[in-house]
């Protein structure tokens, strides 16, 4: 990823203001116009750029506040809020709104734009991530909680793009009229697509921030990366690029091509047991000393079933093998037994652009401890590998453990 600060003409001829310009990897991609909060283009807005540069994005952050002043790049201290909310209640919005087409013009004009450009936007960027579906040529729009939309309804029949919109359910900046207001005029046109988050509060999803909702912020992303992806891409094998990354793992065995397939700084949780890594040294120490050679030679993953979204992939499979040797990520401690194990075990992969980006496996240990001889099924209401049986044949008999400990 490389970023530069590029200038911008504005389309009134009355000066130049500045643009961040996050490319992704590969060079080149479809362009994304991200929209400020009330803070400028901040270490925040820089932040989200190169996020979504590494999801496969050509990012551009205009400054909209250049007609006040130029380069502005405020923090959340208080003195620093009420600058903001001096810049916002000094904000010419359709001149701001005539700013976003000339950045995506411009994004559609640079050699390291391949096809489509959209808009995203937060705070006052959401709301002009809805003023530019309705006024620009942008091909699809995403705003995050933004701030007056209610006032600007009148305008929606004017949406041409896919619109997606993620409101905070207690949002002091929204309040429950103007969310309803907002709900039920936009609700159910074909192109649009309305989320409330409940229990959330305005910036939901800035990292850092007082109301950073981490599930939420990871929720919302995913729809706006489905959104963006529908429309314009880009479009990757996610599936294929699993498939590699666990022969990698599992049949040669090689840590530094594993890696490889991984983002610069990706994580492994497998959760049962908490182990894995976090970080591209941790993750390399981890699958180096305790997985990619610590798996028994008959380790075994028999697909079961696979859901490919538009940034992860779902798998679901029965995981085999012989405890013939310690399996300290699974087992860790565990001696060999020499015992058999079969277990459903569920993989759900994210990716940012091509590369992986993190693991959460899932399994029953209850019943690998049952297979291995440490758990005694009698004395629990646990099941040991009639639970991988059971998935491969339904018709086997259900509710077994249901009488559990009765007379």
């Amino acid at each position: 990823m490389s970023t530069t600060y590029i200038n911008l003409t504005a389309k009134d001829g009355t000066g130049e203001f500045r643009g961040y310009l996050s490319l992704p990897a590969s060079g080149s991609g479809p362009g994304i116009v991200l929209a400020q909060e009330i803070f400028g283009v901040n270490k925040t807005m820089r932040e989200v750029a190169d996020y979504y540069a590494e999801e496969g994005y050509v990012v551009l952050v205009p400054d909209l506040f250049w007609r006040q002043q130029p380069d502005v790049e405020l923090g959340y201290s208080e003195s620093e809020w009420q600058r903001a909310f001096e810049l916002y209640q000094g904000f010419h919005e359709a001149k701001g709104v005539e700013d976003m087409q000339t950045a995506i013009s411009v994004l559609r004009q640079r050699p390291e734009v391949t096809g489509q450009v959209g808009v995203l936007g937060f705070c006052l960027g959401g709301k002009l991530a809805y003023l530019s579906a309705c006024r620009t040529d942008a091909d699809v729009c995403v705003g995050y909680y933004g701030v007056g939309i209610e006032a600007a309804l009148n305008e929606a029949d004017q949406i041409q793009c896919d619109l997606t919109l993620h409101i905070a359910e207690l949002d002091k900046f929204c309040p429950p009229e103007a969310r309803e207001k907002i709900l039920s005029t936009l609700q159910g046109k074909r192109n649009i697509s309305l989320f409330v988050y409940p229990g959330m509060d305005h910036a939901f999803a800035r990292q850092g921030g007082e109301h950073y909702h981490r599930p939420s912020a990871l929720m919302a992303h995913e729809r706006s990366i489905a959104a963006f992806k529908a429309v314009m891409g880009p479009y990757y094998d996610l599936s294929a690029l699993w498939d590699k990354h666990c022969e990698y793992e599992f049949a040669t065995r090689n840590v530094d091509h594993t890696m490889a397939t991984m983002v610069a700084q990706p994580y492994v949780n497998h959760i049962p047991t908490m182990t894995g890594g976090v970080g591209y040294k941790n993750l390399h120490h981890f699958y180096t000393k305790y997985f990619v050679n610590s798996n028994p030679p008959d380790t075994a993953l028999v697909p079961i079933s696979r859901t490919v979204g538009a940034t992860q992939v779902v798998d679901e499979m029965i995981f085999s093998f012989t405890h013939t040797c310690e399996v300290p990520w699974m087992l860790p401690g565990v001696a060999p037994t020499g015992k058999r194990v079969e277990v459903p075990l569920l993989a759900v992969v994210k990716f940012r652009g091509d590369k992986l980006y993190h693991e959460h496996i899932y399994w029953d240990q209850a019943s690998v401890l049952v297979q291995i001889g440490l758990l005694d099924a009698r004395l629990l209401p646990v099941a040991g590998i009639e639970t991988a049986h059971k998935l491969l044949d339904e018709t086997m008999p259900s509710n077994t453990l249901m009488n559990h400990g009765k007379n």
